[in-house]
């Protein structure tokens, strides 16, 4: 079109009659030279096309980068390799009301510092590894490699959370309140080993079976095993209207977590600490020194949740039942535990397993807040009384624990959130002078960046 545009001047020369012709030699010589010129555009035009072509052929193949509420994105142009980072900080305080010898001591905690380090190799071949440098000492939480044939057969390898508790599964951000329930004491926590697992049914049913070095309650497995036992996992969740369009059936969920495995004469097949502990991280059950891991092992737990609109609603039952040796005495424990926990996003957002995402993300200049949530938690775990005396000292162990907590979570968009509770524990047993002689209550706070 432009080529054409340019010669109709030239073609208006020569269209002149003739009377107003110089001569017949100058009418040729400008034929010639709009020949010449036709030919040059023509040429120019092929190169820029060339060059269109070279153009997009490297943006085809060029490596895609991202960055936005989800971190930083960097992917092959045909999204078989990928890499993202992302990262999690928690800052926390912890203040408490009562006063005693045995009260939890006041202050700031970085609860956790996690950068995330996860991708895709080869399409089909997912990583991710995730160190954690909060609290005393520096650990590794999750290094695993997981294969995807399709979303309802993958296979996992590496250090990972093990299958069985269902708020212990709930990423750690958006939990409804700054630390887990008492029923997540007395699940495992992250081991190594196998584990086949999948989505299948478009997301109504997801099943997860493993093979794993073995971890005491609420304990994360080390790098390595130093016995010959093994601890095998699983768990069946359904959500059976998570595709129905009724907003008020779909947010359906249940399921079953479970593991068995055996423990020869090894503390570190006790729950985490060698006991249990409150809200506020003071024991209140303890195993007295000498007391091992030894035998047979398995826990249940029965779970639940319900998410319609801003209402949400988490419910877990939880057993674990070890037997235990002290010298020549021996003993089959099974400790219990339960909790219901709810919420409402008091501005209006959907609630769900994976958090609340503010429709109106905080910003002072046009008047908005973000979201808030307000959530409410009870509690209990009872340890078998067969504990006492002779594994435990009835004198500064507690046979129970029940615990309550309301609280307040401010999201002030994806990625900054603002949480404040008061949690308040009470004991059954115990004696004045230890943690279980009173009940604690303390105000939490947290301040947290997820990306």
């Amino acid at each position: 079109m432009k080529r054409t545009l340019l010669l109709l001047p030239l073609a208006a020369a020569l269209a002149v009659p003739p009377a107003y012709a110089s001569d017949a030699d100058e009418i040729n010589a400008l034929k010639q030279q709009l020949q010449a010129l036709d030919q040059k555009i023509r040429v120019l035009e092929r190169q820029r096309q060339l060059d269109d072509e070279v153009a997009a052929t490297k943006a085809k193949d060029a490596p895609r980068v991202s960055l936005g509420e989800r971190g930083l994105n960097i992917s092959s142009a045909d999204t078989n390799f990928s890499f993202q980072l992302h990262g999690l900080l928690q800052v926390d305080n912890r203040t408490f009301f009562r006063d005693g010898e045995n009260r939890g001591n006041d202050g700031f905690l970085l609860r956790r510092a996690r950068p995330i380090f996860q991708g895709t190799l080869y399409r089909d071949f997912d990583f991710m590894f995730v160190p954690d440098f909060g609290g005393s000492s520096v650990q590794i939480f999750d290094a695993y490699l997981n294969y995807r044939y399709e979303p309802w057969l993958q296979l996992r390898a590496g250090k990972f959370k093990s299958p069985v508790g269902l708020e212990y599964l709930q990423s750690d951000p958006v939990t409804h309140f700054t630390e887990r329930s008492l029923v997540t004491a007395l699940v495992p926590g992250r081991d190594v080993g196998f584990q086949i697992w999948g989505d299948a049914f478009k997301g109504r049913l997801s099943y997860a079976a493993g093979v794993f070095n073995g971890a005491g309650d609420a304990r994360n497995g080390g790098s390595s095993d130093f016995e010959d036992h093994r601890e095998f996992a699983g768990r069946v969740f359904t959500q059976p209207f998570k595709t129905s369009d009724n907003e008020w059936i779909k947010g359906i969920g249940f399921g079953l977590g479970g593991s068995w495995g055996n423990v020869s004469s090894n503390s570190t097949g006790l729950p985490n600490g060698n006991g249990y502990s409150t809200d506020g991280a003071q024991r209140f059950f303890s195993y007295n020194n000498g007391v091992v891991a030894s035998g047979d092992r398995w826990r249940l737990s029965p779970q639940a949740y319900y998410f319609a609109g801003p209402f949400s609603l988490l419910a877990e039952y939880a057993i674990s039942r070890q037997e235990i040796q002290a010298g020549a005495q021996k003993a089959d424990l099974e400790h219990r535990a339960w909790e219901v926990s709810a919420g409402w996003v008091l501005t209006g957002e959907d609630a769900s397993f994976t958090g609340v995402t503010p429709k109106n993300p905080f910003n002072l200049h046009d008047g908005h807040w973000g979201a808030f949530q307000l959530v409410a938690r009870y509690a209990e775990l009872d340890i078998d009384n067969d504990a006492f005396p002779i594994f435990a000292n009835p004198a500064s162990s507690a046979t129970a624990a029940q615990a309550w907590a309301v609280g307040l979570n401010w999201f002030l968009n994806k990625n900054l959130r603002a949480s404040a509770s008061f949690n308040r524990t009470t004991f059954t047993g115990g004696k004045a002078g230890a943690v279980s002689g009173q009940p604690e209550e303390a105000l939490f706070t947290r301040v947290q960046l997820s990306f």
